[in-house]
């Protein structure tokens, strides 16, 4: 399975001819290098309403005629542009074509009236990958490491609107994932945060769990056999 973050918490996961892209804010993203034309996809994941996660969901979607999986609300709100959506909610679960995905829960704003913010646990493949948004630190955290063990957790670590740091390395402590990798930081200045610092926190404090640092535009592997690399 190959990975590819596009700056702020926007991820590409592709496999056996499968492209899942998670809260496509393309345009407008300083960190993106890429156009969001550019993007091959079959399925879009937007966690929340607010404009850089929701992003350009709608233009992708139609261009590769991909499937938008949210929550009710903005499944409404894409599917009314024209795009092919799925709507679920906060502990749904849902079986396509590449395996399922599970709606968990986020602790922030909807950006739409009357919906919540949320996560997706995502096995693709048979490869399980946590995807948080935008979120603070919540206990229950511990209950989704334990329901499905997690080969890579994408969590944010900017503060302001999400967990910080610290918040973040608790959080893997909770999830326990093979590897985890640092979203949502240094995308605007008020959300300025160190990787290397969660990084050496996660090695000290949480031994065992592999951190992969990705700058936007980099591409990395997660091998169907034993280790990640």
């Amino acid at each position: 399975m190959k990975i590819t973050y596009h700056g702020h918490s926007c991820f590409l996961i592709q496999d056996q001819g499968t492209s899942l892209i998670f809260d496509p804010f393309i345009t407008g993203n300083p960190a993106a290098k890429v156009k969001p034309e550019d993007i091959l996809a079959n399925y879009v994941l937007v966690s929340h309403g607010h404009g850089d996660h929701l992003g350009d969901t709608a233009s992708i979607a139609k261009r590769n005629n991909a499937l938008v999986v949210s929550t009710h609300e903005i499944a409404e709100l894409v599917g009314a542009e024209g795009a092919k959506v799925h709507g679920m909610h906060l502990g749904g679960k849902f079986r396509l074509d590449f395996g399922y995905v599970r709606v968990t829960p986020a602790f922030h704003g909807a950006g739409v009236p009357g919906g919540h913010a949320c996560g997706f646990i995502v096995d693709f493949h048979g490869r399980k990958v946590y995807f948080a948004g935008d979120t603070g630190l919540f206990g229950d955290m511990k209950l989704l490491g334990e329901i499905e063990p997690l080969d890579l957790a994408l969590l944010p670590i900017g503060g302001n609107y999400t967990m910080d740091i610290d918040d973040a390395v608790r959080a893997v402590s909770f999830l326990r994932p093979e590897m985890v990798v640092p979203m949502h930081y240094n995308t605007f200045p008020v959300i300025e945060a160190d990787p290397d610092e969660f990084k050496e926190k996660i090695e000290r404090q949480v031994p065992g769990v592999a951190v992969r640092i990705v700058a936007p535009g980099e591409s990395f592997g997660l091998p169907h056999t034993s280790k990640l690399i």
